[in-house]
């Protein structure tokens, strides 16, 4: 019987997002939750198994791991691109892989870089750990309101522009940058363009909406933090290492800067990360997706896809949706 693996269900709620009757009728069907980082485990869990179905950019899949896997036939991924699988790799080795499409239009991560700023600016964690202490508001410094304030977005983009309008809403100034943002296309998206250094300096909450790829890696780096106002919040939705991480810790350390991080540059993030004991960081373990409306279409697309190759008739595959 084919056996299959359903990776990265770190929430466990792959069981209860689709109907997976049809598929277990015809395969061994095996669920994790947990989260492996090491290779050798990896390949532990999973040479057995003829197909592989995972969540979007958790567990990475790189050559390497790729040819010590001789029984799979076939990658499920979700959505439609996916960084840390080496396509090249799977299709030498004639994998097929395919992908899915989202249940929304990324208003849950836009959503999600709004509830930072408000949790940033209203001192909600640290209000909510003083009542479960036993306490209430002693020690639990004042926030600011957002409206008046200035949003600066570092990439104007599908979700940049949706956040941009929430701080709008707001009556919030907002600010935009990318390296290949022109003024008439902030314009048509109702923002002001910036210089990169005048939106640092001026912004009092900076929201990053930027594709990973090499040239983006540390695009906020030490300088950069280094021009925003004391008690700024910097949001971070989109990739960890957009983010120099050795500068972001240097300027909490400092009580320079807030930050308000969904996204990491390893995930899990580990037991002894610095981040984890920062008292000017607000973490949150990569939520910004993990809504019931996308796992739905994840899980169900991808069992569609599981079902059609085992008929012969593969469909939604990646390479197709590059």
């Amino acid at each position: 019987m084919t056996k299959i693996a359903v990776l990265d269900d770190w929430q466990g709620v792959a069981r209860a997002s689709a109907d997976w009757s049809l598929l277990s009728a015809r395969a061994d069907v095996t669920f994790f939750e947990d989260a492996l980082s090491d290779e050798e485990a990896i390949v532990r869990r999973l040479r057995d198994f003829d197909i592989v179905m995972t969540m979007r950019e958790r567990t990475p899949f790189p050559a390497n791991l790729i040819e010590r896997l001789p029984n799979l036939q076939m990658l499920s991924v979700t959505g439609m691109r996916n960084r840390s699988v080496d396509l090249h790799a799977l299709e030498a080795r004639g994998v097929t892989v395919t992908c899915t499409q989202a249940g929304e239009s990324g208003e849950a991560t836009a959503e999600l870089a709004l509830a930072l700023m408000l949790a940033a600016a209203r001192r909600l964690p640290a209000g909510d750990a003083a009542i479960r202490a036993g306490g209430f508001q002693g020690g639990v410094a004042p926030g600011f309101t957002l409206h008046g304030k200035t949003l600066g977005l570092i990439g104007l983009g599908r979700l940049g522009s949706l956040v941009g309008s929430y701080g709008k809403a707001l009556g919030m100034r907002v600010l935009a940058w990318s390296p290949n943002l022109t003024m008439e296309r902030a314009v048509a998206s109702g923002v002001e363009y910036s210089a990169k250094s005048e939106l640092l300096t001026e912004a009092d909450l900076i929201s990053i909406h930027m594709v990973l790829a090499p040239e983006t890696i540390g695009i906020i780096g030490e300088r950069d933090l280094s021009l925003m106002k004391p008690g700024a919040v910097v949001v971070n939705t989109s990739r960890g290492p957009l983010i120099d991480e050795p500068a972001l810790l240097a300027a909490l350390a400092a009580d320079k800067i807030t930050a308000a991080l969904d996204v990491f540059s390893q995930e899990p993030l580990p037991e002894d990360h610095p981040l984890r004991r920062s008292r000017n960081a607000i973490l949150s373990p990569h939520l910004g997706y993990c809504v019931r409306e996308n796992f739905e279409v994840f899980y169900r697309q991808s069992i569609e896809n599981v079902l059609a190759f085992l008929d012969g008739t593969p469909i939604r595959l990646l390479a197709q949706a590059k």
